[in-house]
Protein backbone atom coordinates (compact mmCIF):
# COMPACT_ATOMS: atom_id res chain seq x y z
CA UNK A 1 0.00 0.00 0.00
CA UNK A 2 2.81 2.33 0.37
CA UNK A 3 4.77 4.22 -2.28
CA UNK A 4 7.96 3.92 -1.14
CA UNK A 5 10.16 4.57 -4.35
CA UNK A 6 12.84 2.16 -4.38
CA UNK A 7 11.97 -0.52 -1.18
CA UNK A 8 8.22 -2.00 -1.70
CA UNK A 9 6.39 -4.26 0.36
CA UNK A 10 6.08 -8.06 -1.12
CA UNK A 11 1.88 -9.56 -2.18
CA UNK A 12 0.46 -12.51 -2.58
CA UNK A 13 0.06 -13.96 -5.88
CA UNK A 14 -2.94 -15.65 -5.61
CA UNK A 15 -5.59 -12.61 -4.96
CA UNK A 16 -3.08 -10.56 -7.36
CA UNK A 17 -4.42 -13.50 -10.48
CA UNK A 18 -7.97 -12.70 -9.08
CA UNK A 19 -7.84 -9.51 -9.53
CA UNK A 20 -6.52 -9.51 -13.23
CA UNK A 21 -9.27 -11.55 -14.10
CA UNK A 22 -11.87 -9.05 -12.14
CA UNK A 23 -9.56 -6.36 -14.15
CA UNK A 24 -10.46 -8.43 -17.41
CA UNK A 25 -14.00 -9.00 -16.91
CA UNK A 26 -14.53 -5.18 -16.23
CA UNK A 27 -12.13 -4.07 -19.08
CA UNK A 28 -14.64 -6.26 -21.76
CA UNK A 29 -17.72 -5.24 -20.12
CA UNK A 30 -17.38 -1.34 -20.36
CA UNK A 31 -16.87 0.93 -23.27
CA UNK A 32 -14.83 3.53 -24.14
CA UNK A 33 -11.32 1.71 -22.85
CA UNK A 34 -10.47 1.43 -19.41
CA UNK A 35 -8.14 4.21 -20.31
CA UNK A 36 -8.28 5.87 -23.68
CA UNK A 37 -5.09 6.70 -25.42
CA UNK A 38 -4.02 10.60 -26.11
CA UNK A 39 -1.87 9.48 -28.86
CA UNK A 40 -3.18 7.39 -31.80
CA UNK A 41 0.29 5.23 -31.36
CA UNK A 42 -0.56 4.68 -27.54
CA UNK A 43 -2.22 1.72 -25.96
CA UNK A 44 -4.90 1.35 -23.76
CA UNK A 45 -3.33 -0.58 -20.22
CA UNK A 46 -5.53 -3.68 -20.45
CA UNK A 47 -3.66 -3.96 -23.63
CA UNK A 48 -2.14 -7.63 -24.18
CA UNK A 49 1.29 -5.75 -24.22
CA UNK A 50 2.64 -4.76 -20.74
CA UNK A 51 4.25 -1.69 -20.05
CA UNK A 52 7.67 -1.94 -19.04
CA UNK A 53 8.23 -1.31 -15.81
CA UNK A 54 11.49 0.99 -14.88
CA UNK A 55 14.93 -0.52 -15.24
CA UNK A 56 15.65 -0.01 -11.89
CA UNK A 57 12.50 -2.12 -9.87
CA UNK A 58 12.24 -1.84 -6.47
CA UNK A 59 12.77 -4.74 -4.15
CA UNK A 60 9.03 -5.89 -3.84
CA UNK A 61 5.45 -4.67 -4.60
CA UNK A 62 3.80 -2.86 -1.54
CA UNK A 63 -0.41 -4.69 -1.00
CA UNK A 64 -3.09 -2.86 -2.27
CA UNK A 65 -7.05 -3.50 -2.60
CA UNK A 66 -7.57 -4.77 -5.56
CA UNK A 67 -11.75 -4.23 -5.85
CA UNK A 68 -12.94 -3.37 -8.51
CA UNK A 69 -15.73 -0.09 -9.71
CA UNK A 70 -18.95 -1.58 -10.93
CA UNK A 71 -19.65 -4.02 -14.26
CA UNK A 72 -21.79 -0.55 -15.12
CA UNK A 73 -21.30 3.14 -16.11
CA UNK A 74 -21.82 5.45 -13.40
CA UNK A 75 -24.99 6.90 -12.90
CA UNK A 76 -26.05 10.13 -10.80
CA UNK A 77 -26.85 9.70 -7.07
CA UNK A 78 -30.53 9.73 -6.31
CA UNK A 79 -30.91 11.14 -2.67
CA UNK A 80 -34.44 10.11 -2.43
CA UNK A 81 -34.12 6.64 -2.44
CA UNK A 82 -31.22 6.61 0.61
CA UNK A 83 -31.82 10.22 2.70
CA UNK A 84 -29.86 8.68 5.38
CA UNK A 85 -26.83 7.03 4.07
CA UNK A 86 -24.04 4.86 6.71
CA UNK A 87 -20.77 3.23 5.44
CA UNK A 88 -23.05 -0.07 4.81
CA UNK A 89 -25.47 1.68 2.42
CA UNK A 90 -24.15 4.89 1.11
CA UNK A 91 -25.47 7.43 -1.53
CA UNK A 92 -26.72 5.95 -4.45
CA UNK A 93 -25.62 2.44 -3.63
CA UNK A 94 -22.34 1.89 -5.17
CA UNK A 95 -18.74 2.93 -5.48
CA UNK A 96 -19.17 6.42 -7.38
CA UNK A 97 -19.58 8.08 -3.94
CA UNK A 98 -16.17 10.31 -2.89
CA UNK A 99 -15.69 11.47 1.03
CA UNK A 100 -16.48 15.43 1.06
CA UNK A 101 -13.47 16.32 2.70
CA UNK A 102 -10.87 13.81 0.92
CA UNK A 103 -12.45 14.93 -2.74
CA UNK A 104 -11.59 18.43 -1.73
CA UNK A 105 -8.27 17.11 -1.15
CA UNK A 106 -7.68 15.81 -4.29
CA UNK A 107 -9.36 18.69 -6.19
CA UNK A 108 -7.03 21.02 -4.17
CA UNK A 109 -4.00 18.99 -5.08
CA UNK A 110 -5.18 19.17 -9.10
CA UNK A 111 -5.65 22.94 -8.78
CA UNK A 112 -1.99 23.52 -6.96
CA UNK A 113 -0.57 21.02 -9.33
CA UNK A 114 -2.05 23.23 -12.53
CA UNK A 115 0.18 26.18 -11.23
CA UNK A 116 3.09 24.40 -9.92
CA UNK A 117 3.12 21.62 -12.93
CA UNK A 118 1.05 22.89 -15.61
CA UNK A 119 2.80 20.26 -18.42
CA UNK A 120 1.81 17.72 -15.82
CA UNK A 121 -2.48 18.27 -16.62
CA UNK A 122 -3.26 16.11 -13.29
CA UNK A 123 -6.95 15.29 -13.19
CA UNK A 124 -7.97 14.87 -9.54
CA UNK A 125 -9.30 11.46 -11.11
CA UNK A 126 -6.15 9.91 -11.04
CA UNK A 127 -5.79 10.82 -7.49
CA UNK A 128 -8.99 9.33 -6.52
CA UNK A 129 -8.11 5.85 -7.97
CA UNK A 130 -4.73 5.95 -6.15
CA UNK A 131 -6.68 6.93 -3.03
CA UNK A 132 -9.07 4.28 -3.69
CA UNK A 133 -6.84 1.36 -4.15
CA UNK A 134 -3.97 2.48 -1.47
CA UNK A 135 -7.18 3.22 1.54
CA UNK A 136 -10.15 3.44 0.20
CA UNK A 137 -10.72 6.93 0.22
CA UNK A 138 -9.08 7.02 3.89
CA UNK A 139 -10.78 4.04 5.46
CA UNK A 140 -14.28 5.87 3.81
CA UNK A 141 -13.48 9.08 4.96
CA UNK A 142 -12.75 8.84 8.37
CA UNK A 143 -11.30 12.05 8.72
CA UNK A 144 -11.62 14.99 10.99
CA UNK A 145 -12.30 18.79 9.42
CA UNK A 146 -8.98 19.24 8.82
CA UNK A 147 -8.47 16.01 7.02
CA UNK A 148 -6.71 13.96 9.53
CA UNK A 149 -7.37 10.27 9.55
CA UNK A 150 -9.47 9.61 12.99
CA UNK A 151 -7.30 6.50 13.63
CA UNK A 152 -3.82 5.74 11.93
CA UNK A 153 -3.79 3.55 8.34
CA UNK A 154 -1.21 1.28 8.86
CA UNK A 155 0.50 -1.19 6.43
CA UNK A 156 1.96 -3.96 7.80
CA UNK A 157 5.31 -4.24 9.48
CA UNK A 158 8.47 -4.27 7.35
CA UNK A 159 10.23 -6.70 9.41
CA UNK A 160 10.69 -9.15 6.25
CA UNK A 161 8.25 -11.90 6.86
CA UNK A 162 6.74 -12.02 3.43
CA UNK A 163 7.26 -8.05 2.96
CA UNK A 164 10.32 -6.47 2.60
CA UNK A 165 13.02 -5.65 5.18
CA UNK A 166 13.22 -1.96 5.87
CA UNK A 167 14.58 -1.19 9.31
CA UNK A 168 12.97 2.36 11.25
CA UNK A 169 13.93 5.52 9.86
CA UNK A 170 11.69 7.93 11.36
CA UNK A 171 12.04 6.80 15.15
CA UNK A 172 8.31 5.78 14.87
CA UNK A 173 7.26 8.91 14.61
CA UNK A 174 4.79 8.42 12.14
CA UNK A 175 4.32 4.62 12.27
CA UNK A 176 4.77 4.15 16.21
CA UNK A 177 7.48 1.39 15.57
CA UNK A 178 11.12 2.41 16.22
CA UNK A 179 12.26 -1.29 15.18
CA UNK A 180 10.97 -1.29 11.21
CA UNK A 181 9.15 0.78 9.46
CA UNK A 182 5.30 0.53 8.16
CA UNK A 183 3.60 2.66 5.46
CA UNK A 184 1.38 5.58 7.04
CA UNK A 185 -1.68 7.59 5.79
CA UNK A 186 -4.34 7.47 3.16
CA UNK A 187 -1.93 7.27 0.04
CA UNK A 188 0.48 4.97 2.29
CA UNK A 189 3.74 6.72 2.16
CA UNK A 190 6.99 4.81 3.81
CA UNK A 191 8.08 6.99 6.44
CA UNK A 192 11.80 7.34 4.62
CA UNK A 193 9.71 8.58 1.41
CA UNK A 194 7.69 11.01 3.10
CA UNK A 195 10.67 12.71 4.67
CA UNK A 196 11.99 13.48 0.87
CA UNK A 197 8.64 13.93 -0.77
CA UNK A 198 5.98 14.90 2.07
CA UNK A 199 4.19 18.49 1.31
CA UNK A 200 1.86 20.47 3.56
CA UNK A 201 -1.52 20.58 1.76
CA UNK A 202 -3.74 22.40 4.16
CA UNK A 203 -1.38 25.11 5.01
CA UNK A 204 -1.23 24.28 8.61
CA UNK A 205 2.92 24.84 8.17
CA UNK A 206 2.76 20.44 9.01
CA UNK A 207 3.88 17.73 6.64
CA UNK A 208 1.62 14.93 8.01
CA UNK A 209 1.02 11.89 5.94
CA UNK A 210 -1.69 11.07 8.25
CA UNK A 211 -3.92 13.97 6.60
CA UNK A 212 -5.32 13.75 3.73
CA UNK A 213 -4.58 17.12 2.08
CA UNK A 214 -0.79 16.73 2.75
CA UNK A 215 -0.54 13.13 1.39
CA UNK A 216 -2.90 14.07 -1.78
CA UNK A 217 -0.65 16.89 -2.27
CA UNK A 218 2.60 14.99 -2.16
CA UNK A 219 1.36 12.55 -4.55
CA UNK A 220 0.51 14.75 -7.30
CA UNK A 221 3.68 15.83 -7.37
CA UNK A 222 5.43 12.61 -6.80
CA UNK A 223 3.20 11.55 -9.71
CA UNK A 224 4.53 14.53 -12.16
CA UNK A 225 7.71 13.73 -11.43
CA UNK A 226 10.19 13.95 -14.17
CA UNK A 227 8.76 16.06 -16.05
CA UNK A 228 5.87 13.79 -16.73
CA UNK A 229 2.43 15.04 -18.59
CA UNK A 230 0.05 12.78 -17.61
CA UNK A 231 -2.35 13.59 -19.95
CA UNK A 232 0.20 11.44 -22.49
CA UNK A 233 -0.62 7.39 -22.17
CA UNK A 234 3.24 6.62 -22.13
CA UNK A 235 3.57 8.98 -18.88
CA UNK A 236 0.48 8.23 -17.30
CA UNK A 237 1.88 4.38 -17.07
CA UNK A 238 5.23 5.40 -15.77
CA UNK A 239 3.73 7.72 -13.21
CA UNK A 240 1.43 4.81 -12.27
CA UNK A 241 4.06 2.48 -11.74
CA UNK A 242 6.16 4.73 -10.33
CA UNK A 243 4.26 4.46 -7.09
CA UNK A 244 4.09 0.75 -7.36
CA UNK A 245 5.75 -1.35 -9.99
CA UNK A 246 3.31 -3.93 -10.60
CA UNK A 247 1.22 -4.30 -14.09
CA UNK A 248 -1.82 -5.53 -11.86
CA UNK A 249 -1.56 -2.24 -9.88
CA UNK A 250 -1.20 0.00 -12.95
CA UNK A 251 -4.59 -1.87 -14.07
CA UNK A 252 -6.52 -1.52 -11.09
CA UNK A 253 -5.84 2.21 -10.78
CA UNK A 254 -6.63 2.69 -14.55
CA UNK A 255 -10.08 1.18 -14.35
CA UNK A 256 -10.92 3.12 -11.34
CA UNK A 257 -9.21 6.69 -12.84
CA UNK A 258 -11.46 5.75 -16.23
CA UNK A 259 -14.42 4.68 -14.04
CA UNK A 260 -13.84 8.46 -11.78
CA UNK A 261 -13.75 10.08 -15.02
CA UNK A 262 -16.76 9.01 -16.25
CA UNK A 263 -19.03 9.81 -13.49
CA UNK A 264 -18.29 10.70 -9.42
CA UNK A 265 -20.07 12.24 -6.61
CA UNK A 266 -19.95 13.84 -3.21
CA UNK A 267 -20.74 11.81 -0.34
CA UNK A 268 -21.05 12.44 3.64
CA UNK A 269 -17.70 11.93 5.44
CA UNK A 270 -17.29 8.71 7.06
CA UNK A 271 -20.09 7.27 4.82
CA UNK A 272 -17.74 5.58 1.87
CA UNK A 273 -17.75 2.04 0.44
CA UNK A 274 -14.80 0.06 2.31
CA UNK A 275 -12.94 -2.19 0.18
CA UNK A 276 -13.37 -5.92 0.78
CA UNK A 277 -10.00 -7.47 -1.24
CA UNK A 278 -6.60 -6.92 -0.99
CA UNK A 279 -3.79 -7.84 -2.98
CA UNK A 280 -1.44 -9.91 -0.07
CA UNK A 281 -4.68 -11.61 1.88
CA UNK A 282 -8.19 -12.73 1.95
CA UNK A 283 -10.67 -10.41 2.22
CA UNK A 284 -10.82 -7.88 5.82
CA UNK A 285 -14.30 -6.51 5.35
CA UNK A 286 -16.96 -8.46 3.51
CA UNK A 287 -17.44 -7.02 0.19
CA UNK A 288 -20.72 -5.33 -0.29
CA UNK A 289 -23.57 -7.97 -2.04
CA UNK A 290 -25.52 -6.56 -4.55
CA UNK A 291 -29.11 -6.72 -4.00
CA UNK A 292 -30.84 -9.27 -5.79
CA UNK A 293 -33.40 -8.34 -8.62
CA UNK A 294 -36.96 -8.79 -7.84
CA UNK A 295 -37.26 -10.59 -10.53
CA UNK A 296 -34.79 -13.63 -8.95
CA UNK A 297 -36.15 -13.20 -5.15
CA UNK A 298 -37.26 -16.46 -4.13
CA UNK A 299 -41.34 -15.97 -2.89
CA UNK A 300 -41.78 -15.48 1.09
CA UNK A 301 -42.88 -17.74 2.95
CA UNK A 302 -46.37 -17.38 4.34
CA UNK A 303 -46.34 -17.09 8.04
CA UNK A 304 -48.88 -17.08 10.78
CA UNK A 305 -50.67 -14.33 11.82
CA UNK A 306 -49.93 -13.65 15.54
CA UNK A 307 -52.40 -12.22 17.53
CA UNK A 308 -52.94 -8.62 18.08
CA UNK A 309 -50.94 -7.00 20.90
CA UNK A 310 -52.47 -4.95 23.28
CA UNK A 311 -53.33 -1.47 22.37
CA UNK A 312 -50.47 1.29 23.69
CA UNK A 313 -50.28 4.82 23.29
CA UNK A 314 -48.42 5.72 20.52
CA UNK A 315 -44.73 6.60 21.39
CA UNK A 316 -43.49 10.24 20.57
CA UNK A 317 -40.33 9.92 18.12
CA UNK A 318 -36.70 10.52 20.08
CA UNK A 319 -35.71 14.22 20.34
CA UNK A 320 -32.01 14.74 19.25
CA UNK A 321 -29.93 14.06 21.77
CA UNK A 322 -32.34 11.92 23.84
CA UNK A 323 -32.49 8.18 24.68
CA UNK A 324 -33.77 7.56 20.94
CA UNK A 325 -30.23 8.99 20.31
CA UNK A 326 -29.37 11.46 17.29
CA UNK A 327 -30.68 10.88 13.99
CA UNK A 328 -28.56 11.09 11.14
CA UNK A 329 -29.07 14.23 9.33
CA UNK A 330 -29.77 14.35 5.72
CA UNK A 331 -27.38 14.84 2.89
CA UNK A 332 -27.51 18.30 2.06
CA UNK A 333 -26.84 19.64 -1.19
CA UNK A 334 -26.47 23.29 -2.79
CA UNK A 335 -29.13 25.21 -3.83
CA UNK A 336 -27.82 28.57 -3.81
CA UNK A 337 -25.08 29.48 -5.53
CA UNK A 338 -24.75 33.80 -5.77
CA UNK A 339 -22.89 36.80 -5.98
CA UNK A 340 -21.30 37.85 -2.07
CA UNK A 341 -21.44 41.42 -2.51
CA UNK A 342 -18.81 42.17 -5.31
CA UNK A 343 -19.20 45.48 -7.46
CA UNK A 344 -18.02 45.64 -11.01
CA UNK A 345 -14.11 45.47 -10.91
CA UNK A 346 -12.09 48.11 -12.92
CA UNK A 347 -8.17 48.63 -12.92
CA UNK A 348 -5.71 50.87 -14.68
CA UNK A 349 -3.32 48.62 -17.36
CA UNK A 350 -1.06 47.07 -15.75
CA UNK A 351 -2.50 47.60 -12.20
CA UNK A 352 -4.60 46.07 -9.57
CA UNK A 353 -7.93 45.49 -9.52
CA UNK A 354 -10.10 47.22 -6.48
CA UNK A 355 -12.27 44.38 -5.68
CA UNK A 356 -12.58 40.77 -5.48
CA UNK A 357 -14.88 38.05 -7.15
CA UNK A 358 -16.52 36.50 -4.22
CA UNK A 359 -18.93 33.79 -4.61
CA UNK A 360 -21.54 32.25 -1.54
CA UNK A 361 -22.92 28.61 -1.61
CA UNK A 362 -26.08 28.31 0.68
CA UNK A 363 -28.30 24.66 1.49
CA UNK A 364 -31.80 25.22 1.15
CA UNK A 365 -32.54 26.17 4.82
CA UNK A 366 -30.01 28.89 3.77
CA UNK A 367 -27.05 27.65 5.97
CA UNK A 368 -23.95 28.65 3.99
CA UNK A 369 -21.63 25.43 2.77
CA UNK A 370 -17.84 24.82 2.72
CA UNK A 371 -15.24 22.58 1.64
CA UNK A 372 -17.05 22.98 -2.18
CA UNK A 373 -14.82 23.77 -5.31
CA UNK A 374 -15.37 27.20 -7.09
CA UNK A 375 -13.79 27.50 -10.44
CA UNK A 376 -12.91 31.00 -11.14
CA UNK A 377 -12.06 31.63 -15.07
CA UNK A 378 -10.89 34.57 -16.68
CA UNK A 379 -13.54 34.77 -20.48
CA UNK A 380 -12.74 37.09 -23.48
CA UNK A 381 -10.54 39.50 -24.82
CA UNK A 382 -7.71 40.55 -22.49
CA UNK A 383 -4.52 40.05 -20.90
CA UNK A 384 -5.29 40.38 -17.60
CA UNK A 385 -4.47 36.67 -15.38
CA UNK A 386 -4.83 35.41 -12.08
CA UNK A 387 -1.13 34.68 -10.37
CA UNK A 388 0.95 32.25 -12.11
CA UNK A 389 -0.50 34.17 -15.42
CA UNK A 390 -3.43 31.17 -14.99
CA UNK A 391 -6.74 31.95 -16.39
CA UNK A 392 -8.08 29.54 -14.55
CA UNK A 393 -8.29 28.76 -10.56
CA UNK A 394 -10.38 26.78 -8.31
CA UNK A 395 -10.88 27.64 -4.66
CA UNK A 396 -12.82 25.89 -1.75
CA UNK A 397 -15.18 27.71 0.27
CA UNK A 398 -14.82 29.11 3.57
CA UNK A 399 -17.02 28.16 6.67
CA UNK A 400 -19.47 31.19 5.81
CA UNK A 401 -19.96 29.23 2.17
CA UNK A 402 -17.46 32.28 0.65
CA UNK A 403 -14.70 31.37 -2.03
CA UNK A 404 -13.09 34.67 -3.42
CA UNK A 405 -11.02 34.89 -6.99
CA UNK A 406 -7.40 34.86 -6.13
CA UNK A 407 -6.08 38.78 -6.86
CA UNK A 408 -6.33 39.68 -10.51
CA UNK A 409 -3.58 41.67 -12.60
CA UNK A 410 -4.53 43.80 -15.22
CA UNK A 411 -2.52 43.33 -18.51
CA UNK A 412 -1.67 45.91 -21.53
CA UNK A 413 -4.61 45.19 -23.24
CA UNK A 414 -8.24 47.58 -22.34
CA UNK A 415 -11.15 47.17 -22.45
CA UNK A 416 -14.25 44.59 -20.50
CA UNK A 417 -13.93 41.01 -20.00
CA UNK A 418 -16.06 38.51 -17.68
CA UNK A 419 -14.88 36.34 -14.70
CA UNK A 420 -17.09 33.78 -14.11
CA UNK A 421 -17.41 31.42 -11.22
CA UNK A 422 -19.27 28.02 -11.33
CA UNK A 423 -19.80 25.49 -8.85
CA UNK A 424 -17.92 22.38 -9.44
CA UNK A 425 -20.13 19.42 -9.54
CA UNK A 426 -23.25 21.08 -9.07
CA UNK A 427 -25.48 22.46 -11.94
CA UNK A 428 -26.07 25.77 -10.36
CA UNK A 429 -25.77 28.63 -12.61
CA UNK A 430 -22.58 30.40 -13.46
CA UNK A 431 -21.63 33.96 -11.15
CA UNK A 432 -20.34 36.55 -13.20
CA UNK A 433 -18.69 39.94 -13.02
CA UNK A 434 -18.08 42.30 -15.54
CA UNK A 435 -14.12 43.65 -15.45
CA UNK A 436 -12.81 46.76 -17.39
CA UNK A 437 -9.15 47.71 -17.84
CA UNK A 438 -8.45 51.08 -18.70
CA UNK A 439 -5.46 53.19 -19.76
CA UNK A 440 -3.54 54.31 -17.61
CA UNK A 441 -4.14 58.24 -16.46
CA UNK A 442 -2.06 61.02 -15.46
CA UNK A 443 -3.74 64.43 -13.87
CA UNK A 444 -0.42 66.13 -13.67
CA UNK A 445 2.67 67.52 -15.45
CA UNK A 446 5.29 69.46 -14.80
CA UNK A 447 8.26 70.75 -15.98
CA UNK A 448 11.86 68.20 -14.68
CA UNK A 449 13.55 71.21 -14.89
CA UNK A 450 13.32 75.33 -15.20
CA UNK A 451 15.90 75.55 -18.28
CA UNK A 452 14.72 78.24 -20.48
CA UNK A 453 13.81 77.22 -23.96
CA UNK A 454 15.42 79.69 -26.52
CA UNK A 455 16.49 79.88 -29.92
CA UNK A 456 17.78 82.01 -32.66
CA UNK A 457 15.96 82.17 -35.93
CA UNK A 458 16.36 79.34 -38.52
CA UNK A 459 18.73 77.65 -35.25
CA UNK A 460 17.79 74.76 -32.80
CA UNK A 461 16.97 75.21 -28.90
CA UNK A 462 19.65 74.33 -26.89
CA UNK A 463 17.43 72.27 -24.13
CA UNK A 464 14.63 69.07 -24.92
CA UNK A 465 11.60 69.40 -22.93
CA UNK A 466 11.51 67.07 -20.30
CA UNK A 467 7.99 66.76 -18.13
CA UNK A 468 7.08 64.87 -15.25
CA UNK A 469 3.92 62.71 -15.13
CA UNK A 470 2.12 61.92 -11.89
CA UNK A 471 -1.59 60.72 -10.76
CA UNK A 472 -3.07 61.20 -7.02
CA UNK A 473 0.42 62.27 -6.04
CA UNK A 474 2.44 58.90 -7.58
CA UNK A 475 4.69 58.35 -10.41
CA UNK A 476 2.29 57.78 -13.88
CA UNK A 477 4.50 55.52 -15.86
CA UNK A 478 3.50 54.46 -19.51
CA UNK A 479 0.59 57.07 -19.93
CA UNK A 480 -0.34 57.81 -23.07
CA UNK A 481 0.39 61.96 -24.57
CA UNK A 482 0.72 64.23 -27.15
CA UNK A 483 2.22 67.56 -28.07
CA UNK A 484 1.38 69.86 -29.97
CA UNK A 485 3.15 73.68 -31.08
CA UNK A 486 -0.23 75.63 -30.96
CA UNK A 487 -1.54 79.68 -31.98
CA UNK A 488 -1.28 81.78 -29.19
CA UNK A 489 -4.92 81.77 -28.04
CA UNK A 490 -6.00 85.28 -28.49
CA UNK A 491 -7.08 87.64 -25.31
CA UNK A 492 -10.65 86.76 -24.10
CA UNK A 493 -10.72 83.32 -26.26
CA UNK A 494 -12.68 80.68 -24.48
CA UNK A 495 -10.07 78.44 -22.17
CA UNK A 496 -12.25 75.55 -23.11
CA UNK A 497 -11.35 75.92 -27.17
CA UNK A 498 -9.82 73.35 -28.73
CA UNK A 499 -6.35 75.20 -29.88
CA UNK A 500 -5.05 75.34 -33.18
CA UNK A 501 -1.79 74.18 -33.85
CA UNK A 502 0.72 76.84 -35.41
CA UNK A 503 1.76 76.35 -39.36
CA UNK A 504 4.95 78.80 -38.36
CA UNK A 505 7.33 79.37 -35.52
CA UNK A 506 9.24 76.87 -33.89
CA UNK A 507 8.69 72.89 -35.19
CA UNK A 508 9.94 68.82 -34.97
CA UNK A 509 11.45 67.31 -37.08
CA UNK A 510 10.16 63.87 -38.58
CA UNK A 511 12.15 60.47 -39.62
CA UNK A 512 13.08 62.52 -43.22
CA UNK A 513 13.65 65.48 -41.66
CA UNK A 514 10.56 67.47 -42.80
CA UNK A 515 9.39 70.09 -39.81
CA UNK A 516 6.62 68.78 -37.67
CA UNK A 517 4.41 70.55 -35.35
CA UNK A 518 1.93 67.90 -33.91
CA UNK A 519 3.37 64.59 -32.15
CA UNK A 520 1.47 61.20 -31.40
CA UNK A 521 1.25 58.33 -29.40
CA UNK A 522 4.39 59.30 -26.80
CA UNK A 523 4.31 57.67 -23.71
CA UNK A 524 6.21 58.90 -20.41
CA UNK A 525 8.65 55.80 -19.00
CA UNK A 526 8.85 53.57 -16.15
CA UNK A 527 9.68 56.44 -13.95
CA UNK A 528 6.93 58.62 -15.92
CA UNK A 529 9.19 61.09 -17.14
CA UNK A 530 8.53 62.20 -21.06
CA UNK A 531 11.39 63.56 -23.04
CA UNK A 532 10.53 65.52 -26.58
CA UNK A 533 12.73 65.22 -29.35
CA UNK A 534 14.98 68.28 -30.29
CA UNK A 535 13.31 71.75 -31.05
CA UNK A 536 14.14 73.97 -34.33
CA UNK A 537 12.97 78.05 -35.17
CA UNK A 538 12.16 79.01 -38.40
CA UNK A 539 12.84 82.48 -39.28
CA UNK A 540 9.91 83.52 -37.12
CA UNK A 541 10.96 85.15 -34.06
CA UNK A 542 8.58 86.04 -31.03
CA UNK A 543 6.84 84.05 -28.01
CA UNK A 544 5.32 80.55 -28.42
CA UNK A 545 3.50 78.11 -26.64
CA UNK A 546 4.05 74.53 -26.56
CA UNK A 547 0.95 72.71 -25.42
CA UNK A 548 1.67 68.59 -23.80
CA UNK A 549 -1.06 66.64 -22.58
CA UNK A 550 -1.85 62.84 -21.04
CA UNK A 551 -4.43 60.30 -20.63
CA UNK A 552 -6.17 61.59 -17.69
CA UNK A 553 -6.37 65.01 -18.51
CA UNK A 554 -3.34 66.49 -17.34
CA UNK A 555 -2.09 69.65 -19.24
CA UNK A 556 0.93 71.54 -19.08
CA UNK A 557 2.14 74.89 -21.37
CA UNK A 558 5.76 75.58 -22.20
CA UNK A 559 6.64 78.91 -23.73
CA UNK A 560 9.20 78.98 -26.51
CA UNK A 561 11.19 82.05 -27.14
CA UNK A 562 12.65 82.71 -30.83
CA UNK A 563 15.08 85.86 -30.69
CA UNK A 564 17.69 87.49 -32.96
CA UNK A 565 21.37 87.66 -31.58
CA UNK A 566 21.86 90.54 -29.42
Amino acid sequence: MAPHMGRRLRKGAGTTALAAVAVAALSASQAPGVVHASNPGDQAASDATPTPTPSNPASGNSPYYTDLPPLVSPTPPNPNLNPNPTASNPVGGDQQGIPATVLDAYKKAEAALATARPGCHLPWQLLGAIGKVESGHADGGRVDANGTTLTPILGPVLNGAGFANIPDTDHGAYDGDKVFDRAVGPMQFIPSTWATSGKDGNGDGIKDPNNVYDAALATGFYLCADGRDVAVKKDLDKAILSYNQSQEYLTTVTTWFDFYRRGSFQIPDGTGLLPGRRSDRTPSRPPVTPKTPPSQKPAPKPTPTPPAPPVKPPVPPAKPGGDGGTPTPPVTRPTTFENAGTSELTAFAGGAFGGQPTARVKDASGKAMSKLSVKFEIVGDTDTRFPGGATTAVVATATDGTAAAPALTAGEKTGTFTVRATLVDAALSAVDWKATVVARQADALVRSDAKELTAAPNGEFANQVSVKATFKGAVAPAVAASAALIVTPAAGADPKAEPKVNDKGPYFKDAKGNPVRELKDLKTDAKGVLVLPKMYADSQIGTFQLRLTTDGGATLTVELKVAAAS
